[in-house]
Formats: C-alpha cells, sequence, structure tokens
C-alpha cells in the first residue's frame, strides 16, 4: 500500500488488516507499517473558544501508531501549517539513526511548510507504550499522540492479561494561541500565561465550562480488568492521575516492565508514560477519573481539575460520577514515596543490566538565571542553565553537523561538572544570576559507560525538572532531597532493580542519578522536558562517538532529509 493513496484509510482498521497478515502469513516476520501524518490547521473549540490548532490529520489529540515489536515504521509527514514542523518519537531508541529522531535543528532541519519528510525507523527490543510529540517550538500543545508496542508474537504479558486497554492522553489546554503567548512572554522576559484547563484525552471534563461534548468516558464491566495506558503530554506541569474508588496496579514505565505494585494515585511527569491495571471490583455505578498538578515550589500554576469518567455498564449517564481523592498538590512525601516504589521487573526474560562499573562521572547543576534583554520589560529576561550554560540553538541539525564534519556549528567542551561549586540547594540565591550562553555538547565514547547526577538548585527557587534523554534508556540508580553528597549517596544506590525510564523527575530541591551504556552513536539531545524551561536554555546534547564494528557508526542520513 503506498503512502499517497492512504489517506482515507482510517488507522484502526489498517492496523487490524496488518495484525491478520501477521497471523496468516507471516509470524515471526516483522511488518512494515505505514501512516500519513499531515499537519494541517483545524477549528477547534474547548471551554467556550474556537481556535485555529496545529493537528494531524485534524485530530486532537493525534492518531495512535500501532505497532509491534521488530517492526518497521514508516511515517510520511506532510506539512499543510503555516510552521515549521518536526516530530519526536519520544522513547523509541533509534539506534544508529538519529535521523528519525525529530528534534528540530538536534537531528534535523524541520519540516518547511509545503514539504515532507518520511520518518523510517525499527521498533527493536522495546514493547510497550510511548508517545510522538512536535518537537519545535511549543507545537506539541496540540500536537501529540500515543505510540502502542506491542511484544512479538506468542510472548505472554508478565502481568495478567486485561480484558481491554485504554490509552489517557493528559494534555493542555490554551484558550488563546499558545505561540502568539510565548512570543509576548519573550519579548517581555517573562514566563507565558499559563494553561486555562488540562486535558483527558483532549477533553477537560464537566468540571469546565461548555464541556457537556469535551468528557471523555470508558465503559468496564464488573469483574473485568483493564489496562490504562498514562501519558503525561501536558507542557508544563507534573501530574496526579487518580480513578474515585479503584486501586491502580503499576504494571510498567516509559514502555518498561516493573514489578507490580497498588497505589491510589500515580504521579506523572511530562514526557513519561505509564501503564495500569484496573480492576471493576467495585458497586457499578460512575466514577471520575481526575489529573490535577503537583507543584511542591512556590511557583503558580494552573491548579484545575481534569476529569473523565470510568462508567461501568448499564449505569444511566444521570448518575452523578464521584470524585477520587487526589493527593494535595504539594504533596511532597507523597511524590517521593511514590518514585521510590517504582522497580525494574528485573525478570530473566526482562533482567535490569545496570552498569555497575563507571567510565565517566557527570554533575549537572540545573539553574534559572537572569540574563540582561535591552528591549524585556525590566532590562532583564528569565533565563535556565546546566553547569551555568544556556544552550543556544544552532541555525542547522548538529547531527548533520557531526556526520560531515561542519566546523563552528558546536563546540565539545560542556564542563563534567559546574565551573563553580556552591551551597546548590541552601537558601535562595538571588544575585549574579548570569549565565554562559553556548552551543556547547559533551562528547561520549562508544560504549563507555556514565553516570550523571542532576542536582537542582535554588538560584531563585528550587523547582521539580523531569529530564529526557533521547535515544537511551537509563537507570535511576538514586534519588534523594538537598545536595547530592558523592561520599555518601552512592553507597545507597540500587544497582540490582533500579527503574529503567527515559525521562526522569528531579525532585525539588534535590538530585537525580542515571546510569547508561553509551551505545548508541549519534548526537542525543538531553533536556528538561517543562516546555518553558526547554525555551529559556534548559538543553544539552551528547555526542555518542561511534565504535569500531561495521555496525556501530551512524547510518548515512535519508535522501529527503529536510534542508535548513
Amino acid at each position: 500500500m503506498g503512502m499517497a493513496n492512504r489517506e482515507n484509510i482510517p488507522l484502526v482498521p489498517f492496523f487490524y488488516f496488518f495484525c491478520m497478515l501477521g497471523f496468516v502469513f507471516i509470524p515471526t516476520e516483522a511488518a512494515v507499517k505505514k501512516y500519513q501524518f499531515n499537519i494541517q490547521v483545524t477549528n477547534v473549540s474547548r471551554l467556550c473558544h474556537a481556535k485555529p490548532i496545529v493537528t494531524v490529520n485534524g485530530m486532537f489529540p493525534g492518531p495512535t501508531i500501532y505497532v509491534r515489536e521488530g517492526d518497521r515504521v514508516l511515517v510520511n509527514v506532510t506539512n499543510s501549517a503555516q510552521y515549521n514542523m518536526s516530530i519526536h518519537w519520544h522513547g523509541l531508541k533509534q539506534y544508529r539513526n538519529g535521523w528519525a529522531d525529530g528534534p528540530a535543528y538536534i537531528t534535523q532541519c524541520p519540516i518547511k511548510t509545503g514539504n515532507s519528510y518520511v520518518y523510517d525507523f525499527n521498533v527493536t527490543g522495546q514493547r510497550g507504550t510511548l508517545w510522538w510529540h512536535a518537537h519545535i517550538f511549543w507545537l506539541r500543545a496540540t500536537v501529540y499522540g500515543a505510540i502502542v508496542i506491542m511484544p512479538k508474537q506468542g510472548t505472554p504479558l508478565p502481568f495478567p492479561q486485561p480484558e481491554r486497554e485504554e490509552t489517557i492522553l493528559l494534555g493542555e489546554w490554551w484558550n488563546n494561541d499558545v505561540e502568539e503567548l510565548v512570543n509576548q512572554g519573550n519579548k517581555l522576559g517573562l514566563p507565558p500565561n499559563m494553561s486555562d484547563a488540562h486535558t483527558i484525552n483532549g477533553k477537560p471534563g464537566p468540571l469546565f465550562p461548555c464541556s457537556d461534548k469535551h468528557t471523555f468516558a470508558m465503559e468496564v464491566e464488573q469483574g473485568k480488568t483493564y489496562l490504562l495506558r498514562i501519558i503525561n503530554a501536558a507542557l508544563n506541569d507534573e501530574l496526579f492521575f487518580a480513578i474515585a474508588g479503584h486501586n491502580l496496579i503499576v504494571v510498567e514505565v516509559d514502555a518498561m516492565y516493573t514489578k507490580p505494585f497498588t497505589t491510589q494515585a500515580i504521579l506523572i511527569a511530562p514526557g513519561q508514560t505509564t501503564n495500569v491495571l484496573v480492576q471493576a471490583s467495585q458497586v457499578p455505578s460512575r466514577y471520575f477519573m481526575a489529573a490535577r498538578p503537583f507543584m511542591d515550589a512556590p511557583l503558580s500554576i494552573d491548579n484545575k481539575t481534569a476529569t473523565a469518567i470510568l462508567q461501568y455498564k448499564g449505569i444511566p449517564n444521570t448518575v452523578l460520577p464521584i470524585l477520587p481523592q487526589l493527593p494535595a498538590p504539594n504533596d511532597t512525601n507523597f511524590a517521593l514515596s511514590y518514585n521510590a516504589k517504582i522497580r525494574s521487573l528485573n525478570s530473566p526474560q526482562f533482567p535490569a543490566n545496570v552498569p555497575l562499573k563507571v567510565d565517566r562521572h557527570l554533575f549537572y547543576t540545573i539553574g534559572l538565571g537572569i540574563n540582561p534583554c535591552p528591549t524585556c520589560l525590566n532590562g532583564t529576561q528569565l533565563t535556565a542553565s546546566l553547569n551555568n550554560i544556556t544552550f543556544v540553538m544552532p541555525q542547522i541539525g548538529l547531527l548533520q553537523a557531526h556526520y560531515f564534519n561542519i566546523k563552528g556549528v558546536f563546540r565539545t567542551d560542556f564542563p563534567d561538572r559546574p565551573p563553580t561549586p556552591f551551597n546548590y540547594t541552601g537558601a535562595p540565591l538571588t544575585a549574579n544570576l548570569g549565565t554562559t550562553l553556548g552551543t556547547r555538547l559533551s562528547k561520549i565514547a562508544f560504549n563507555s559507560t556514565v553516570e550523571l547526577v542532576l542536582q537542582d538548585t535554588n538560584l531563585l527557587s528550587v523547582e521539580s525538572h523531569p529530564f529526557h534523554l533521547h535515544g537511551y534508556n537509563f537507570f535511576v540508580v538514586g534519588a534523594g532531597v538537598g545536595n547530592f553528597n558523592p561520599s555518601k549517596d552512592p553507597a545507597k544506590f540500587n544497582l540490582v532493580d533500579p527503574p529503567e525510564r527515559n525521562t526522569v523527575g528531579v525532585p525539588t530541591g534535590g538530585w537525580t542519578a542515571i546510569r547508561f551504556r553509551a551505545d548508541n552513536p549519534g548526537v542525543w539531545f538531553m533536556h528538561c522536558h517543562l516546555e518553558l524551561h526547554t525555551s529559556w536554555g534548559l538543553k544539552t546534547a551528547f555526542v555518542v562517538e561511534n565504535g569500531k564494528g561495521a555496525d556501530q557508526s551512524v547510518l548515512p542520513p535519508p535522501k529527503d532529509l529536510p534542508l535548513c
């Protein structure tokens, strides 16, 4: 089936067609899954406000990509919107194939209006829930969707087979044009207005005005078990999620199986995914699912609760749903204890290959800053930095510059530790908040093992930061509140079954330690997944060198790679 003639074929039947193919003809061979993504502007109405938004195929949220582990995926992205576009397949490792990773100006130039680019990648050694989103400007506010990776044929799940599954995409909604708000904020040197609502599958739910049509509902039957694939696609908020009267059994995070544990609520940071089992074991009625932010720093947030409905079969819509008890918005203890419960499954079939020997120790401080800005409101602008360096985006993809050895685009002298040590999480620092600007990367030897400690600081304010590393999963071997102590804290690291993730929250006024093996050559972005902080420069990238083996170097770029 060619891409051109596929536009009007609904996605789900197309997928089932492939499944049938898999069962009938090719039980062991990988399939090729093709999708057409039309980036277009669509009028959408929420909270009594209609506005044009950027969508994929006119859908908000966008279509789900269904694949099986081992499949090859071809997504033809055609850009008919007025903005440049690039799509990131969040959590897919893209082995040697950074050309399909998607962050604009890191691994590719964006797809210009009127142009197309085919993202061509293999799904190898991964299964579970991931997601895709725009990776340029703030366009992921509306351009996002789920990626569902089924295990290989005949591979059982390491938990009870659910009756049915549902994808739950948590997002944010602004009544005004997001790009305009961001531009206004940048001109003033201040954060843009926060969102007007959170959403569940694009819908804010009945606690908001004009939401009769805009409430997501899921029907369940008494006694059956359901799998929820929960994705935090919000731009700037960590979220609590719970269902009234029902426990959640966490079985997977970031497409990695976990030791199952039961909880009344989950905490999920932007970029993260969490799969939970829900048993429909309560009195048949209607129960609210709810999501609202976690924020334990003194910052303003959109604190309103998005809701959806879990509805038992046969219960009329007139029954008023029950609201769940969510943790308090600043419940630090819940956040720390919840994250501590997440452990890798570490079974013979799904081992946790934690690097025990470390070749390279990195220590990165996370800070907010203030730089001069003559045109801004106060003559200054808020900024963000790692090791006091505010990352400056290049005008050409870093991967091209690396692959073709183009000089002058970036330097590889990003410091392994902060230039000036200080009491990182002591009293707030409000003087000397200037940062250094630069496109500076860290060079990593192929197949070396890396330990990175991310340390929050009290420059202006402490804050929780979810960090995402492209091209890799990593093991979260430790976390704590206060300053990381290199002589005492490593003794407490979990090197047996730490969670394996692609996005990790750094606690407010605390630190997180991660380890990974640099076995994927290329240029790999690492950034805070709060869009505000990324746009302020809270990002960097690793240049992972080629190995010596024939299959250990970056693949050549595709012919249709966009030009800048």
